[in-house]
């Protein structure tokens, strides 16, 4: 391993000269072993890498993300999937799938429009039915503590030989005190190593307070995946994964419908008139993506129209009714929800309850904490206060 990488550009390609390196004069903690990474691609390395071991760590399962501009599009733990969920993935035809496999699906299925191109990385060394499941999507690049010898060559194939692979050493440990630099000026901050555990969980501040354990569990990995979630953010988390994540906005309440919004359509995919939908021959899988998040939508027309329909279904599908939606979306039951700083009003709440919230973490700390634990004692919901806020920037 070197002290320094070069890299082609920095955020963009007019911001040159552009490198990382170890101003300690150490080593750095990565080895690539395949592509030539940029700027953009080791920030979502660093960041899902972090990510991913605190998953592990805090569930003793193996754990995947899928980033896209420096904050997760998916992220989850690998518990088994049901067929409806290896449907929705797409991966149903590729066999057993181990742990990390289940991981990794999970992260990139939770939202595939935002998981396009994305970058990868796993807790775990990156084993065949995992690297057969990346080879077909289109992605950047990925960072694990290592890979199987043929897990390794099937990664090496993939964008004709040029995607990026990347080895990081997994006993690394940064310094406690990180810097950069902003407009010529240096910042300086001790790094956040808090430590998500169950305990955090244990202020229940609502009339309920039962938080069974898998719930809690899901609570844990809505946080963590908050930790590295550019801020604003919202996560609703279901059965070990994330299903919507709403990060950088500046309104709270915008965070938690962006977010309650993908959980609904991650819902409203395993209807059986989406599972039902039959696609053209070699249809592509971002036209496929593409086409059913748009028949779930307000403008489903534009796929359902006469000349529109025929170049995407063999069968031309019936309107997926908003009544039939709504009826459906009632049965998405037991969410739960994390929000990296306090809710400041009762609407995030009412909002969360469409999407089939029942149990909620946030900081607390809101001159307006009282209104927001009345809604949530209105609708039987279980509310933990963490006393910690989760801003990353």
């Amino acid at each position: 391993m070197a002290n320094e990488m070069l890299l082609k550009y920095g955020c963009n390609p007019n911001q040159k000269p552009s490198r990382v390196f170890m101003a300690d004069g150490g080593e750095l903690p990565i080895e690539v072993l395949n592509g030539k990474p940029g700027y953009i691609n080791l920030l979502d390395a660093f960041n899902g890498w972090q990510l991913v071991r605190e998953l592990k760590r805090a569930t003793g399962m193996p754990a995947a993300t899928s980033f896209k501009h420096v904050s997760p599009a998916g992220a989850a733990v690998g518990r088994p999937l049901s067929d409806t969920l290896k449907k929705i993935y797409f991966v149903d035809d590729l066999g057993e799938l181990s742990p990390l496999a289940c991981a990794y699906a999970r992260a990139r299925g939770a939202d595939r429009m935002s998981s396009y191109g994305d970058f990868i990385a796993l807790s775990d060394v990156c084993d065949v039915p995992t690297a057969r499941m990346i080879q077909r999507e289109v992605s950047d690049g990925i960072i694990a503590p290592g890979y199987t010898d043929e897990a390794l060559e099937i990664l090496k194939s993939k964008r004709k030989g040029t995607y990026n692979i990347i080895r990081i050493d997994e006993n690394y440990k940064p310094a406690p005190v990180e810097t950069k630099q902003v407009f010529g000026v240096t910042f300086e901050q001790g790094r956040n190593e808090l430590d998500i555990n169950k305990e955090l969980l244990s202020n229940i501040v609502t009339d309920n307070k039962d938080i069974p354990d898998d719930k809690l569990e899901d609570l844990m990995i809505s946080l963590i995946t908050l930790k590295y979630t550019q801020s604003n953010s919202v996560c609703y988390v279901k059965d070990g994964q994330a299903i919507g994540i709403g990060a950088g906005q500046q309104s709270r309440i915008h965070c938690t419908r962006l977010a309650g919004n993908k959980a609904d359509i991650w819902w409203l995919r395993q209807h059986p008139k989406v599972l039902g939908l039959q696609f053209v021959d070699n249809i592509r899988r971002p036209d496929r993506d593409n086409a059913i998040d748009v028949y779930i939508s307000d403008e489903y027309m534009d796929v359902l129209a006469d000349g529109a329909w025929e170049n995407i279904f063999k069968v031309k599908p019936e309107v997926f009714t908003k009544e039939e939606q709504k009826e459906w979306l009632a049965q998405n039951t037991n969410v739960c929800l994390g929000s990296d700083a306090f809710f400041p009003f009762g609407d995030n709440i009412e909002r969360a309850k469409k999407s089939g919230v029942m149990y909620i973490a946030e900081p607390g700390g809101s001159i307006r904490d009282d209104h927001v634990i009345m809604t949530c004692n209105k609708y039987n919901m279980a509310m933990a206060f963490t006393g910690i806020r989760l801003f990353h920037h």
